[in-house]
């Protein structure tokens, strides 16, 4: 599974809106160019965050966006969802007709395995993504 690149750059828009909290507000033009994405795809994804509720807009003088609640309150899962829909990794779940259906064994199970990478997108805030990355466990080398 990947991300969609407007999901991708959802997740980088609201990072760097995030090293603006405390210190007022910051425009969609500032964004774009600290994150180098292209002004018109940070303003569609400002309309899609603030519609969401993770950012908050505010017009007129010293207006600008803002976080629409703490950093650590709003997650991967969140801001993914805002741009996305509903975390699914299969077209079944959305109770789509499928042409499989009759013999499928696995309908049953997506739901719970939905559910299982959302809570894994769910675990990572905003705080975390502020954070110095850090390895929690070593990659090894398959054996030969």
């Amino acid at each position: 599974m990947r991300l969609s690149n407007l999901a991708d750059y959802a997740v980088i828009t609201m990072s760097q809106a995030a090293t603006h909290c405390g210190d007022g507000r910051v425009s969609a033009a500032e964004l774009a160019r600290e994150t180098g994405l292209p002004v018109p795809t940070v303003q569609r994804l400002v309309s899609k965050l603030t519609a969401a509720g993770l950012l908050r807009s505010m017009r007129g003088v010293g207006g600008g966006l803002q976080l629409g609640r703490p950093a650590a309150a709003i997650t991967v899962a969140d801001i993914v969802e805002a741009v996305e829909g509903p975390i699914a990794l299969t077209a079944c779940v959305d109770h789509r007709d499928c042409d499989h259906e009759a013999r499928c064994t696995m309908k049953s199970h997506w739901p719970i395995i939905n559910r299982k990478l959302r809570g894994a997108l769910a675990e990572i805030t905003l705080d975390h993504l502020r954070a110095t990355p850090t390895i929690t466990h070593a990659m090894k080398e398959p054996a030969e």
